[in-house]
Parts: C-alpha cells; structure tokens; sequence
C-alpha cells in the first residue's frame, strides 16, 4: 500500500505542484483543486501549522545596534566629502531583533524547505517590478496562524467539495484554513 498519492505525475513534477500549492493556501487561505490533491496538500499544510503552533513564542529578543543612513528631506542619503571621497553619513541605531532558539531555526528551515518565495505584484504595475513586495510565508506561518491555532489540536484545514469537472468527471473540492 502506498504512503502517499501519485498523482499521476513523476516525482519531480508531484513535489513541484504540491510545494506550489501548500504554498497558495498559507499565502490565500483557500484553493481550489481535486479531492486527491487537497488530500495531499492538506498533509503537508497541517504539518507546517503544527510546526508553526510548537515553535511559535520560541525566540529571544536582543538588542543591537545598527548603522542607518543620515537622509535629507527628499530621503535621499547625506553625503560629505573626506579626504576627496565622497562618504555616507551614518546614525547608530538600537534595534529590537527576534534571535530564534535552535528549534525554532530548524522548524524556518524545514518550512523554507517545502514553501516558494512569494512576491506580492500591485495590480496597477502588472509585469512590472517597481513597488513588488517580497511576502515572509514563514512569519506569516509563527506570528500569524501559529497564535491563531494555538488552542486547537490539529484539524486546521477543511475540505469542501463542489461537484464534479466537466472535462474529466474529477471531484473538484475547495481546501480551506479553519
């Protein structure tokens, strides 16, 4: 018996598709696809919310000091000549930082290991890339769904079918977040 659905594809192609679609429904919070698909995302979406939930409130806050660049009033940066160079002015800056505990790090990494980047385009600049946003899925993942399912003990998704496609008679459902 096997552990896991094919998908009638090869294996490159399967985690392809599945990683792209786990990575829509945490980005959306809803797909749609067909029931065997939904089955399997569902697996690994509830596996990354559980890892989310565990590892949530596990990081430090530090202190540090960073160097920010002096701007003018059009927000561009100060610069004064030294020793016939122009240079950068800069201010020292004390910064609050999330430091993650080593297995808070590992659960970014085995969730950076399933997601895709996600870059969020504004309709107005379509094709363009001025003013595209690069969206953080695995802060989304511990700030976001790891408070909001904190209480609950598994069964974050819900799958509700919509009927049969028309090309092929499969059963088109629609994953959700809870």
């Amino acid at each position: 018996m096997a552990m896991y659905r094919k998908l009638g594809k090869k294996s490159d192609a399967r985690k392809a598709l599945l990683r792209n679609q786990v990575t829509q429904l945490l980005y959306h919070g809803k797909i749609e696809t067909t029931e065997a698909r939904a089955k399997e995302v569902r697996k690994i979406a509830e596996h990354l919310i559980t890892l989310a939930v565990k590892e949530k409130d596990n990081f430090d806050e530090v202190t540090v000091t960073a160097k920010v660049a002096k701007k003018d009033k059009d927000g561009k940066r100060i610069k004064e000549v030294v020793d016939g160079k122009k240079v950068t002015q800069y201010d020292e800056v004390e910064k609050k930082v999330k430091k993650d505990q080593p297995s808070r790090l590992h659960a970014r990494r085995q969730m950076l290991k399933v997601l895709y980047p996600v870059v969020e385009v504004p309709t107005e600049a379509a094709g363009k890339k001025a003013n595209t946003k690069k969206i953080d899925l695995v802060a989304k993942l511990f700030d976001e769904y790891g408070a909001k399912y904190a209480s609950r003990k598994g069964g974050y998704t819900r799958i509700v079918k919509v009927g049969e496609r028309r090309g092929d008679g499969a059963m088109v459902v629609i994953l959700e977040l809870v």
